[in-house]
Formats: structure tokens, C-alpha cells, sequence
């Protein structure tokens, strides 16, 4: 008789078995790529009265390795990872090569900045930016005089 399993569950096992034998085949998750977004680092923003505070996580880069850009309304923070690592045997033949490139990407949408004032700066892996605000013109009381 037929298994009383919804439609959709059956396509749901069919899928998780694929995923499986494709990651027994290849020793690796197939679909890592796909579920992560490795390409991408962790940002804290907060907010006092005169300034937004953006402290993002990008441990290994140095600062020539960091593009900040500000073009109205977006910041946006860019670290460009390069790495090649070659071990040769005593021959002088290359025993393993491996390369790693990766753009890693941040785009902030923020407006009422002040774009000369921002300050950024790198230590211990940490890229801390002042985003300072743009200050709001102070209203003024215009006098009444009396009608001549």
C-alpha cells in the first residue's frame, strides 16, 4: 500500500539524500557554499547623540588590505583577502600549492553624516569607524516689530 508520508516530505528525503551522498562522495559539505555566508563579517553599529559608532570584526586584514567608501547614503566597508601558501619538498618541487581569495563585503545605508568627519582605525583585528552626525541647524526666533 502506499506510505502516508505529505508530498512534500518525500521531496524533502529525496533532497536530503542526494545531499548526502554528494557529501560522502566528495568527503566535504557540497552545499556549504550555498547555506553561508562566508563572504561577510560581523558589525556592531550603535548610536550616541553626536555620532554612529560601526565596530566590525575583520581579524588577519591590515588596514591597505580595508576599503572604506562613502558615497551618499552608503558606506560602504570592503577587505580584499590574498593568500598563497606554496610547500616545496628538498627538490625544490612543489609539494602542495594552495590559494585563497575572497572579497569580503559591508554596505551600510546612512544619511545626515558629516563625510569629512569620519575617523576610522584598525587594531587587533577590529576596523572601528566614527560616523559623526550632521548637526541640525538650531532654530531661532525671529522678533516682531511693530508695524510702521
Amino acid at each position: 500500500m502506499f506510505d502516508l508520508v505529505p508530498f512534500g516530505k518525500r521531496r524533502e528525503e529525496a533532497f536530503g539524500q542526494l545531499t548526502k551522498s554528494l557529501n560522502d562522495m566528495f568527503g566535504d559539505d557540497f552545499f556549504a557554499p550555498f547555506k553561508s555566508s562566508t563572504l561577510s563579517f560581523r558589525t556592531d553599529i550603535r548610536e550616541s547623540e553626536n555620532a554612529y559608532l560601526i565596530e566590525a570584526e575583520l581579524p588577519g586584514f591590515a588596514k591597505e588590505d580595508i576599503e572604506i567608501d562613502y558615497t551618499a547614503p552608503y558606506m560602504t566597508i570592503k577587505a580584499v583577502r590574498k593568500e598563497e601558501t606554496t610547500e616545496e619538498n628538498q627538490g625544490r618541487q612543489i609539494v602542495r600549492k594552495e590559494r585563497r581569495y575572497g572579497e569580503y563585503v559591508r554596505r551600510f545605508y546612512v544619511q545626515d553624516i558629516e563625510e569629512n568627519g569620519i575617523r576610522a582605525s584598525l587594531k587587533d583585528g577590529l576596523l572601528m569607524l566614527e560616523v559623526p552626525k550632521r548637526q541640525k541647524p538650531q532654530g531661532r526666533r525671529i522678533e516682531i516689530r511693530d508695524g510702521e
